[in-house]
């Protein structure tokens, strides 16, 4: 078992412009709908580079990392 905290990742999909810079860096936790926008993959995850660089990267900040247990803003980075 990891030692890697559990995330929960949410996404304003209102925000969202469905760019995919999301679901293709982390495919394990980001997915593209059939409408177009991001969706988290599961209600939470373990941590990742890829997971915190997604919500790095989008261009509109829609794709907020959590802690899950305190709630804490892990990425993006603001």
């Amino acid at each position: 078992m990891s030692d890697a905290p559990r995330l929960v990742v949410t996404v304003d999909r209102t925000r969202c412009i469905g760019s995919g810079l999301c679901a293709r860096t982390a495919p394990a936790d980001l997915s593209l709908a059939p409408d177009g926008r991001a969706t988290p993959a599961r209600p939470d995850t373990a941590a990742s580079a890829e997971l915190t660089e997604a919500a790095e990267m989008c261009p509109v900040e829609a794709i907020a990392v959590r802690d899950a247990a305190t709630g804490e803003l892990i990425a993006p980075a603001w």
